[in-house]
């Protein structure tokens, strides 16, 4: 018998579960059972929200379940900790609190089976029982001590190998016919005919074709409707031509879940798991994977408290994980979230300070190894943002891709915006400042500044060593630690916070109006007054002194590298590269910034869009700063990414956004080649007259806040669940989850948020996906990266029409490009998105309801043809969603597919 009460909290109640049974319980008595004595949770930040205790602790299930199945994933709730261990879960909210207990009891039953994940268990559990984790005493006993000594993580991973530069690709052609015949290959005998997908993967062949046109690449868009199969219809002749030509083709997604998808998909290209890893790999952003340097410090002492705790915890999974990816990859997405404080950042390498190969673990390192990897493989799988930072600035000159496929292609433009804009703020002033002097006064952690990772480089050239102290002295005129609470004080030091200050102070003189929500301000960069046009000459100044030194810098290490001298082997080579590398993109990052302090008191450049920001949340300022985007973005986009490629696949289901082909050229950089694309359009072969409808309700008075609240409750338990709830506002969001998570708890229908529930978006749908009652609100992130098909998903509702933003940038290109027009390809484009997470197989049935009687009938060519769009009364759309749903389930099209339906 388990020593400990379970505690259970919910929107539908409070229940304690011990030894003499399961007793509902108030809010008040919850706390104080939890506060006096150990107490068995699951996810202890959720229930301490819906407590309203958030230091709740205690012995956390989802711990334990990370210590005992490391780069395993179960979902977060108690129907998916039932099926990760084997029991069938309860079906009443009152018998949850007695699961735990039955769950906690098998989970302690693991070590004494054949466990495969027991190697290191006992070390870490040495560690952890020191740190004080409260399973710690509970599981320790059980764990027999290893008759000789553990090899512990640093031990066991493997060494990546050096392998010979690959050859540039073969001049192959891919045949359309045979590209097909591969696609047969890969659906399977006895699959459905889908005409569209094998004229897709016909088309896509000429996105591999032999270039003709230096700078000119083959450019094909290719729109293919939801259920067309386009993953498998480029999949294809990507995998023909990879294997023909001997070449790598990188497929660059939007979203992670796109990726995890694409991951499974190839599997019917190399069935054999082993052979996949070989041909198959997924690169992400440093930012993303574990770094074992910064891992090492956290284990011997660089994390306290429950960081420590966190440290151990990946520890144990980094010796089992695939690719050692934080973000997206086998580390739950639920793991990082029970710990509230910053530890997760502080393992990954996040400031650019990797010193490569003079790092002890460096031939271990996940992300050279996936560098590596990828050099080799057939398909590499990316994201966008990866793709232009490496064709941008990427150390991997070697090997850069000639044949890339973007899905999500819609989305082009958006991640090109953000990688080659330019923020010259406080909090990217001081990063810079934090890189090139490393840990100042007060400061703790293994950071190292410039001149530490430099120091034999500055030992043996003269010109170097001089060149890293003039840095140095120069990144003291850098924003500093306490710079904020200074600019609110009136008291700024240094020319940059006085920049800062001057920036805030016409920010706010121009921006915030009466009865300003707290929210973000901007204002555009223009009538300077002089106290800027003044603060921004010095300030000029100080970054100029900073960006000669770290110019000449460069310059020096790569004459080390011509040197070639004693001590410079491999390694050291490979270090100084990087350095080289890295000190590279933050000279031009200040020279970016010098460009844009030239703009204040100027000329503009037309070609660019400037402002002053001071972003706040909920009134609390946590930067400030001079803003700089492209008017088009994907200028640069297309020269640093589309005009050195030789093919270039864009792809997506709603690539013209409910409008017509130059919508998708503009948005992708197509006008800005020599060559024009080709296009290609496939319909999807959904019913959507007969699958869906489009409900347009008309009395609920926009701003009121209680009616917005009504009307999604109803329609909710109309449905019976199985709801996405999107939201133009999260002020809005947190209103309405906040009116009708009890209501909706007391129906039975579990209802989860975005920016509400302490939980990652990723296990959020997984969630939601897992349980067809619970129903899930959200905003942006939630309109694009939700594949949800089945019996989980069968109602979108809108709060209202998706409007952009009125910032100084999208009034800028609304007035650029076509006024009001431009407006409605944004929203029109929304719409379809949005719309497109309802329908995602053939016997999907749902219903799409905008909470908005001003909706123009001109934006309704968003939705797909035929699709019925009727304007009705709340009244009115609760019962046809109601009647929807019953023919849908009285006709069994949609039993059974939901996960737990």
């Amino acid at each position: 018998m388990i020593a400990y009460p379970a505690l259970h909290a919910s929107h539908g109640g409070i229940w304690i579960a011990d030894a003499l049974g399961t007793r509902p319980v108030g809010r008040g008595e919850a706390i104080r059972v939890a506060a006096e004595t150990p107490v068995i949770l699951l996810n202890a930040p959720l229930v301490g929200q819906r407590l309203g205790y958030a230091e709740l602790s205690g012995l956390d299930l989802l711990e334990l379940f990370a210590f005992l199945h490391p780069a395993r994933f179960a979902v977060p709730t108690p129907a998916g900790l039932a099926r990760a261990v084997d029991l069938s879960p309860p079906d009443a909210d009152e018998d949850l609190a007695a699961f735990l207990l039955e769950a906690t009891a098998a989970l302690l039953a693991v070590p004494d089976g054949a466990w495969r994940e027991r190697e290191g268990a006992w070390t870490a559990a040495q560690s952890l029982t020191r740190l004080r984790w409260p399973w710690a005493p509970v599981i320790g006993p059980r764990l027999a001590k290893p008759e000789r000594n553990e090899r512990w993580l640093f031990a066991t991973l493997p060494e990546w190998e050096e392998a010979p530069p690959r050859p540039d690709p073969r001049t192959v052609a891919i045949d359309p016919g045979e590209a097909e015949a591969r696609l047969a290959t890969l659906t399977g005998g006895g699959a459905e005919e889908r005409p569209g997908q094998r004229a897709y993967a016909g088309a896509a062949t000429a996105a591999f074709a032999p270039r003709s046109v230096q700078g000119a690449p083959n450019m094909v868009l290719a729109e293919a409707g939801t259920g067309i199969g386009k993953t498998l219809g480029y999949l294809a002749p990507a995998s023909l031509w990879s294997q023909t030509a001997g070449g790598a083709v990188w497929i660059s997604t939007y979203t992670k879940a796109l990726q995890r998808q694409l991951s499974a998909e190839t599997a019917r290209v190399y069935p054999d798991p082993v052979l996949r890893r070989e041909r198959v790999v997924t690169r992400k952003g440093r930012e993303n994977y574990l770094c074992l340097l910064n891992l090492e410090d956290a284990l011997q002492g660089g994390f306290a408290g429950r960081a420590a705790v966190l440290a151990q915890l990946v520890a144990r999974w980094a010796a089992y994980s695939a690719d050692g990816d934080m973000v997206g990859g086998d580390l739950p997405g639920w793991l990082p979230t029970l710990f509230r404080r910053n530890g997760p950042a502080a393992l990954t390498d996040r400031r650019g300070e990797c010193v490569y190969a003079g790092c002890p673990h460096y031939r271990k390192c996940f992300i050279e190894r996936a560098a590596r990897a990828s050099a080799e493989a057939d398909i590499v799988i990316a994201n966008h943002a990866l793709v232009m930072v490496n064709a941008a600035r990427g150390r991997e000159t070697a090997n850069r891709p000639t044949r890339y496929v973007f899905d999500e292609g819609h989305h082009l433009f958006d991640a090109a915006d953000a990688m080659f804009g330019v923020a010259l703020t406080g909090s990217e002033t001081i990063e810079l400042r934090r890189w090139i002097l490393g840990p100042e006064a007060g400061g703790r952690g293994r950071r190292r500044g410039l001149q530490a990772r430099l120091s034999d480089v500055a030992s043996y050239d003269e010109g170097g060593a001089q060149a890293i102290a003039d840095a140095v002295r120069a990144a003291g005129a850098l924003a500093a630690d306490g710079w904020l609470g200074r600019l609110a004080e009136g008291a700024p030091f240094g020319p940059i916070e006085a920049l800062l200050a001057a920036v805030r102070g016409l920010t706010y003189a121009r921006a915030e109006q009466p009865g300003d929500a707290g929210y973000g301000l901007e204002t555009e960069l223009a009538e300077p007054t002089p106290e800027l046009i003044e603060a921004a000459a010095p300030a000029a100044q100080a970054l100029d002194a900073l960006v000669r030194p770290l110019t000449a810098l460069a310059k020096r290490l790569q004459a080390v590298l011509d040197e070639a001298p004693d001590w410079l082997d491999a390694g050291a080579r490979a270090r100084v590269e990087g350095a080289i590398a890295s000190i590279g993109w933050r000279a031009e990052t200040v020279a970016a910034w010098l460009a844009l302090l030239a703009r204040i008191g100027g000329p503009a450049d037309a070609d660019f869009v400037d402002w002053l920001g001071v972003d706040r949340s909920e009134g609390r300022e946590w930067d400030v700063g001079l803003h700089r985007r492209w008017l088009d973005p994907t200028r640069p986009f297309a020269e640093t990414v589309l005009k050195p490629a030789h093919g270039v696949l864009v792809t997506s289901a709603t690539l013209t956004g409910g409008g017509d082909w130059s919508v998708a050229e503009a948005r992708t950089g197509a006008p800005h080649l020599a060559r024009a694309a080709a296009r290609f359009e496939a319909a999807s072969p959904f019913d959507y007259p007969a699958q869906s409808e489009v409900l347009i309700v008309t009395d609920v008075k926009r701003g009121d806040t209680g009616a917005l609240a009504n009307a999604y409750a109803r329609l909710i338990v109309a449905s019976g669940g199985g709801t996405l709830g999107l939201f133009t506002a999260i002020r809005r969001l947190r209103a309405v989850h906040g009116r009708i998570a009890d209501r909706l708890a007391r129906e039975g229908l579990p209802l989860h948020a975005q920016h509400v529930d302490p939980i990652d978006t990723g296990t959020l749908v997984d969630i939601f996906r897992d349980d067809p009652h619970a129903s899930l609100l959200g905003t942006d992130a939630l309109r694009d990266g939700v594949d949800v098909p089945g019996h989980s998903l069968r109602l979108v509702v809108m709060e209202g029409v998706p409007w952009p933003k009125p910032s100084v940038l999208h009034a800028a290109r609304r007035l650029a490009n076509g006024g009001s027009a431009y407006d409605d390809r944004i929203v029109r484009a929304r719409l379809a998105q949005a719309f497109g997470r309802l329908i995602r197989r053939a016997d999907d049935r749902g219903a799409f309801v905008l909470l908005s009687a001003a909706t123009p009938s001109r934006l309704l060519s968003a939705f797909p043809p035929g699709v019925a769009v009727t304007r009705v009364t709340l009244d009115e759309a609760v019962a046809r969603v109601a009647t929807r749903l019953s023919e849908s389930l009285s006709s069994g099209v949609r039993l059974g597919h939901g996960a737990g339906a």
